[in-house]
């Protein structure tokens, strides 16, 4: 679900380099819903190790992550945490979703396609305690900081690039410029297509900077928000009924002022032109202009430790040894070429 305005943001391709040495918060529950989503069998069914634990999650985060390390990003995780309340019918609906996506996969089995399968497979995932925690593990026997978001991870990574602790935040949905993140970066890997049900599409790294969403759209931080809230969030899914982007946009520019703005959303309701909002928009602007972050979080890097990657990808989940080497040895070859460049600096 999430904030629907990527229509109408304005963005740029840019190449990998260009991130080079950059800190990027990565909103990490985004990321591995991902892997669970794409990371697939021809069936549907998700990768396994020898136990019939899912792996799906780990193979994604470990390979990617680690592309990522060889091209010289320095990646900060970041972790959900308590969810606002409002998020609760966001929650149920998903739930929702899954239950019946999971009637029609077991269906698919039975009478229909591998394409069919693969759709409804995807629909059906869930992220556990146990793959957050085995996640975790993993990130940290990479050396990479891994940061516990009191609520929302968009929030949190959000609030570490205001603080210019990181340039950008990575994740697919647009919910943390509502929060503030001056650039989100969409795309973040090296896969240069993705298999979508109508077949492969190209895709490129992009960037969506905040001073450029401002500028395009003419709208300031609060303006931007209420549009959000319009449109629809995940505090209040499909927001106002009846109005899409382009009529948001109109809404906002004309009215301005958030109260002004949902007054007249009010009024357009009480004419019959619109449904009744099933929400109080300023307990949702409470959200995004508040949000509940921490403060107390450390940014620092350290070296692989190879036998603890080795004994949760090989030894605990049958992960191919030799490809984890590989894996290890392409960032230890860009952390060498990084350190002599670096000298040379001094000849």
């Amino acid at each position: 679900m999430g904030l629907q305005i990527g229509e109408i943001v304005p963005r740029k391709e840019i190449s990998l380099d260009e991130l080079k040495g950059k800190v990027i918060a990565v909103d990490a529950f985004n990321a591995l819903y991902q892997f669970l989503a794409n990371i697939r069998q021809l069936d549907g069914s998700p990768l396994t190790d020898n136990q019939g634990r899912i792996t799906s999650h780990l193979s994604g985060l470990f390979y990617r992550t680690t592309n990522l390390m060889a091209k010289g990003l320095k990646l900060v995780y970041v972790f959900d945490g308590i969810s606002p309340e409002l998020k609760g019918k966001t929650k149920e609906l998903r739930e929702g979703r899954k239950e019946d996506a999971e009637i029609k996969y077991e269906h698919a089995k039975a009478f229909g396609t591998a394409d069919e399968m693969l759709k409804y497979a995807k629909q059906t995932i869930r992220l556990n305690d146990g793959m957050i925690k085995e996640s975790k593990e993993l990130l940290d026997a990479l050396g990479l900081p891994v940061i516990q978001a009191p609520s929302e991870g968009e929030s949190q990574c959000a609030f570490i690039v205001r603080q210019n602790d990181a340039f950008a935040v990575a994740s697919q949905d647009y919910d943390s410029l509502l929060f503030g993140a001056t650039r989100v970066i969409q795309n973040l890997t090296l896969s240069r297509k993705r298999k979508t049900f109508r077949g492969f599409i190209p895709v490129m790294p992009e960037m969506i900077e905040l001073e450029n969403v401002f500028n395009s759209l003419q709208l300031n931080i609060e303006q931007l928000i209420c549009l959000g809230i319009l449109v629809g969030t995940d505090f209040n899914v499909g927001g106002v009924k009846s109005i899409g982007p382009k009529r948001a946009i109109q809404l906002v520019k004309m009215y301005k002022q958030p109260a002004l703005i949902f007054d007249a959303v009010s009024r357009m309701a009480k004419d019959g032109k619109i449904p009744e909002p099933e929400f109080d928009w300023k307990d949702i602007f409470e959200i995004f202009r508040k949000p509940d972050v921490t403060k107390e979080y450390e940014i620092k890097f350290r070296d692989i430790d190879t036998k603890k990657v080795k004994e949760l990808l090989c030894k605990e989940h049958d992960f191919s040894e030799e490809r984890v080497d590989n894996a290890v040895e392409r960032i230890t070859k860009q952390k060498t070429s990084a350190s002599q460049k670096d000298l040379k600096k001094w000849f």
